[in-house]
């Protein structure tokens, strides 16, 4: 069976560590696509290409600020160097985002701004408005995998978070090579995916909470397929 590398510190205390097995048992359920998960905690992850060969997937979990900023990084640049599948959800996303400045802007003090306020580079920032308990609908830019995934339509979804990208970087960021292909009505960057690879995908929303009404998510389908099918 395909097996996916959960990377985040788990804690019973964070509703989207209880989320997600249940969202991956949904998607299982309604594509055909079962796989096991592994939780690796971000300090643990030393070396990223020996503990994750064995992995076919890597799915950037909630719960930032993390343990080790840097094993989170390492495992993200993993799965984005090897082709792997990738999905961030909130802190995930914040952390692909810091990967990439990082290693394809080569801007080395690339940084987060909960964990390191006093950063000279910092990709991720406060949002001027908490998004901690809300839930807004997002638009998809047209022929993004997103926007395929959502089958061209608006989707409200759900968010815990306060922390967002810095658009100061925005432009960089798009240049480099990554697309900002999830906003919300007021068009704030909400999701991001990266054409180059075959399924790199961040968004600053939590779709696995819609595990918790007994909903599966179209885009935990859409990334387990693509691990099945990666693995086979």
């Amino acid at each position: 069976m395909p097996r996916l590398a959960l990377i985040g510190d788990f804690n019973t205390k964070v509703v989207a560590h209880g989320a997600i097995p249940l969202a991956l048992e949904l998607a299982a359920q309604t594509t055909g696509c079962p796989v096991t998960a592994d939780w690796i905690g971000t300090d643990v992850i030393t070396d990223a290409p020996r503990q994750l060969t064995a992995y076919d997937a890597v799915w950037c979990v909630p719960g930032s600020p993390y343990r080790s900023m840097e094993g989170a990084i390492a495992a993200i640049r993993f799965a984005r160097q090897t082709q792997r599948p990738f999905l961030g959800t909130c802190g995930g996303f914040q952390h692909a985002l810091i990967e990439f400045a990082r290693h394809v802007l080569h801007l080395a003090d690339a940084d987060h701004a909960e964990s390191n306020p006093r950063a000279t580079s910092p990709v991720i920032t406060p949002l001027t408005c908490s998004l901690v308990g809300r839930h807004e609908p997002i638009r998809f830019q047209s022929g993004s995998l997103l926007d395929g995934i959502y089958q061209g339509r608006a989707a409200p979804e759900g968010y815990h978070c306060n922390y967002g990208v810095n658009p100061l970087f925005r432009e960089r960021l798009e240049s480099a090579g990554l697309r900002f292909t999830g906003l919300d009505a007021a068009n704030q960057i909400r999701a991001m995916e990266l054409p180059s690879h075959p399924f790199f995908i961040g968004t600053l929303f939590q779709p696995e909470r819609s595990a918790l009404t007994g909903q599966s998510h179209p885009l935990i389908e859409a990334f387990v397929k693509a691990v099945v099918s990666t693995a086979t």
